[in-house]
């Protein structure tokens, strides 16, 4: 297999090519660059620009082209620094700095620009087309775009249960009030020990959302089939649902595998036409790809088949509820490139949404987001090292690029704190009150 039938333009991006030119390009590159140059000057970063160099001091980034550099952040703000990299108009000095840049700006995004300037911010950005918009109709596109990719590209870095979200490692718990908070791992995990976290965060959730016999199961988002087989080992009958029509054939093989058969169906469905009752609803980052404008129909969806006394567990990477509300009609670099139509939510919104829409509520919560830095760390070192096999799979120099970037791009983010990871537990208090 090399690249699925529905993304036959992995290799191709329109206008990548095309470097913003004309007055206005001219204007906002001048902008761009006495922003950045005075962004840079109070992080603790290098950039080195032909005899240039600023910065504190740290990751060492280098601008090949300033010229393209700066029209390109002029005019398309952060998408355009993304593409920057892409075409190879800057990089970093060694592969693994770009992991620690991204961390640093990461830490400092609220901040780049003058507060004084954000104002200005709804007449810059732009906003997401309307075919993102995670609608029924739209959705199974969107997900193609990512999840259909190819099977054998994510078989290339992730671990042997092909668990496409955080693992869970070996570390301290400790009880903030009002949730807990896995420190970071107790010593830097290795590509041999992913396995192992990847299952330990499994079975979390699944104790969680107290799986065991007789359990009925609904998981949305159906990844590789991994939740749904070691579900199933303990002896829940599952119904596991995706959109993705790559994700299904592996996931049907594997439990076929596993022996898994007669207890387990995977179906290509939409989560908003699920029917059914179940004892526990389960859902590994997926709400990220929902859409805001549809979360309170995932969680009227959940609330609609989840039987009495049951219980939910998902796991779902969120940002701060500021930021949340300062972004969420922002189109990203990652909207552009990795995931259309994604954005993610805060704690405080998913927490408002259950109380003001369901019967369910937030009763358990771990936080972990130091376990994600360190699991994008894994995959981009095996994606990094997989690059050859990726190549002959049909993917181009280009691709290699940007999914290093997006690995480590996200890798900022959580090692940052800028965004968060949660396995979110809910129940129906009122029923055992």
């Amino acid at each position: 297999m090399t690249v699925a039938p529905a993304r036959q333009s992995a290799n191709y991006w329109p206008g990548l090519d095309t470097i913003p030119s004309g007055p206005r390009a001219a204007v906002s590159s001048a902008i761009a660059k006495r922003l950045f140059h005075a962004a840079v000057e109070r992080l603790d970063v290098t950039v080195v620009s032909g005899e240039e160099t600023f910065g504190k001091g740290g990751p060492v980034m280098v601008i090949h082209r300033p010229e393209e550099f700066y029209a390109r952040i002029g005019r398309h703000q952060l998408i355009g620094f993304g593409e920057a990299y892409l075409t190879g108009a800057w990089d970093t000095r060694e592969p693994a700095d770009l992991g620690e840049l991204m961390t640093v700006l990461a830490a400092e995004v609220s901040d780049l620009v003058p507060q004084s300037l954000q104002k200005l911010r709804a007449l810059v950005v732009s906003r997401p087309p309307r075919f993102h918009r995670n609608s029924e109709d739209n959705t199974q596109s969107n997900i193609a775009h990512h999840y259909d990719l190819s099977n054998d590209l994510f078989e290339e870095f992730l671990d042997a249960s092909l668990s496409y979200s955080s693992a869970l490692f070996p570390s301290e718990v400790v009880d903030r009030g009002d949730h807990l908070q896995a420190l970071a791992p107790t010593a830097v995990p290795t590509a041999g020990e992913l396995h192992e976290a990847q299952g330990a965060k499994i079975e979390r959730l699944l104790d969680e959302a107290h799986v065991g016999e007789g359990t009925r199961v609904l998981e949305i988002g159906s990844g590789w089939g991994e939740l749904a087989i070691r579900a199933a080992r303990r002896g829940a009958v599952v119904r596991t649902i995706t959109l993705s029509t790559e994700q299904k054939a592996l996931a049907d093989q594997r439990i076929a595998a596993a022996g898994f058969t007669e207890q387990v169906s995977v179906d290509l469905c939409d989560y908003r036409a699920v029917t059914g009752t179940y004892d526990a609803v389960l859902s590994v980052e997926m709400i990220e790809a929902v859409g805001w404008e549809y979360w309170q129909t995932y969680f009227e969806t959940i609330d609609r088949v989840l039987a009495p006394g049951g219980r939910v567990s998902i796991q779902a990477i969120t940002m701060p509820h500021d930021r949340m509300l300062a972004t969420k009609r922002t189109y990203t670099w990652i909207n552009k490139y990795i995931f259309p139509g994604g954005f993610l939510p805060s704690v405080d919104v998913i927490d408002q949404i259950t109380r003001d829409h369901t019967t369910i509520r937030v009763t358990n919560r771990l936080s972990m987001g130091a376990h994600y830095a360190e699991t994008l760390r894994l995959w981009d070192e095996t994606f990094l090292g997989a690059s050859a096999k990726v190549l002959e799979l049909g993917f181009d120099e280009r691709f290699l690029r940007m999914w290093h970037f997006y690995l480590e791009y996200s890798r900022g983010g959580f090692a940052s704190g800028y965004i968060d990871v949660n396995q979110i537990t809910f129940t129906r208090p009122q029923e055992t009150a």
